[in-house]
C-alpha cells in the first residue's frame, strides 16, 4: 500500500509538508500511517468505510478537503486496492 500512498501523498504528508501541518499525519511510513492525525486514526483495520484515509481519498468528507488536496485524485483501482488492504486487517506487508 505505502508505494501508492508515497507516489501520490508523502510530498504533502511528512514533516515540512503543508498537510503534515495541518493534519499531523505523516505517511512516509506504515507506523506513521497507523498512528494517524492529531484529529486520530485514519486507518481502522477491517472497516474501510470507516476509515478517515478512504473517506478523504473518496471525497465523502467534503469534496473541498478530497485527497491528494490540490492533485489529481488517486485512480478508482488504487482506491479499490486500498480498501481491500484495510478490510483485510491493514497488516504492514
Amino acid at each position: 500500500m505505502l508505494p501508492v500512498l508515497k507516489r501520490s501523498c508523502v510530498a504533502c504528508h511528512q514533516p515540512g509538508g503543508g498537510g503534515y501541518e495541518a493534519s499531523g499525519l505523516d505517511l512516509r511510513t506504515y507506523d506513521g500511517l497507523m498512528k494517524g492525525m492529531k484529529f486520530g486514526p485514519v486507518v481502522i483495520p477491517g472497516k474501510a468505510h470507516f476509515s478517515n484515509l478512504v473517506v478523504l481519498l473518496e471525497g465523502r468528507a467534503s469534496p473541498k478537503i478530497r485527497m491528494p488536496y490540490h492533485g489529481t485524485p488517486l485512480r478508482k483501482c488504487y482506491i479499490r486496492l486500498i480498501r481491500h488492504w484495510i478490510n483485510e486487517g491493514a497488516a504492514n506487508n
